[in-house]
């Protein structure tokens, strides 16, 4: 299960298992984030040895520099939020679509989706980049609610609000 911890302003992400174990671990291996807990403690109980734990986790994490550059302040996903909601207002009325819900989720195989359900999910990691390159995002997604697909009309509309999309859409890898 996927869970987050704040400490000095950094929003670090770790995974909770829970086992049948008598005690608590956390490992930190190869910049991921790992804590170990039986399955008879309460969620605060957990909450609780975790908190007391960041600091630990943090300097762990910071003996490699990757990792840290990867940390999500709280201020540059507010500012994500921010672009998100503007560019989505700005898009829907350009295109005369609106998405059913807009989320912003820590998810690791694209930048971006729509799903059938017409709703779009944003990825947490577009908080490190620049204003353009999360506005050709928002609109990607915005434009798969016209086209659910990759064809030759869906990139039309693309470049039709955004001719440079390519320039930034290069940027996100």
């Amino acid at each position: 299960m996927k869970q987050e911890i704040q400490y000095k302003e950094k929003i670090i992400p770790y995974e909770l298992i829970k086992s049948p174990i008598k005690n608590m671990y956390i490992y930190v291996r190869e910049g991921r984030v790992t804590v170990k807990v039986p399955y008879r403690l309460k969620d605060k109980e957990i909450q609780e040895f975790i908190s007391k734990k960041s600091k630990w986790i943090y300097d762990k994490l910071k003996q490699e520099p990757k990792i840290v550059e990867k940390m999500i302040e709280p201020e540059e996903v507010e500012r994500l939020e921010e672009i998100v909601r503007t560019k989505i207002e700005k898009y829907a009325i350009l295109l005369k679509v609106m998405p059913n819900k807009v989320r912003i989720k820590d998810i690791k195989y694209a930048w971006g989706s729509c799903s059938s359900n017409r709703n779009i999910t944003i990825s947490k990691k577009l908080a490190k980049k620049e204003e353009k390159v999360i506005e050709y995002v928002v609109l990607h997604e915005m434009c798969h609610l016209k086209y659910m697909n990759h064809s030759k009309e869906f990139w039309n509309l693309i470049e039709s609000y955004l001719p440079e999309y390519k320039t930034y859409r290069a940027l996100l890898n």
